[in-house]
């Protein structure tokens, strides 16, 4: 499953997938306890995969940063809690993305991208690359 399915909902903890679309909203599912709930349009939702950090130079796209994490831990699960203090959070994230921006992003930003990263990869979700990037790939393997 990409990116493009999983969501983050204001005021509401974990994240969730997109099951279906209704009239009014959607149908979604949470990535927590599994429980399906209704979301209207009125609901403030990001897509994962619309989400950037900011760096020095640019914005870098969600995906990057997990496929980073990804390869300091060798695939596993990260090595701190989202619950440590912001010291080790911020040297953490700077092992990952050196030229992050310190003064656009917060420590309750880091705290969210290793719960997220954590979640996604208890579900699975362990593969941060595009529909688009995924259809590339396998056309170059042909």
């Amino acid at each position: 499953m990409s990116l493009n399915k999983i969501l983050s909902i204001s005021g509401k903890p974990g994240l969730y997938k997109l099951l279906t679309q209704t009239r009014a909203g959607f149908v979604a599912e949470s990535l927590l306890d599994g429980k399906k709930i209704t979301v209207s349009f009125k609901n403030n939702v990001s897509v994962l995969s619309e989400i950037a950090i900011y760096t020095l130079e640019e914005e870098v796209p969600l995906k990057d940063i997990f496929e980073k994490i990804k390869e300091k831990e060798e695939g596993g699960k990260t090595s701190i809690s989202h619950k440590d203090d912001k010291i080790k959070l911020e040297e953490y994230f700077f092992e990952v993305l050196p030229n992050y921006d310190e003064d656009r992003v917060y420590a309750s930003d880091i705290k969210k991208v290793i719960q997220w990263y954590n979640l996604l990869h208890d579900h699975g979700i362990t593969d941060f690359a595009t529909e688009e990037e995924e259809e590339v790939a396998s056309e170059e393997k042909e």
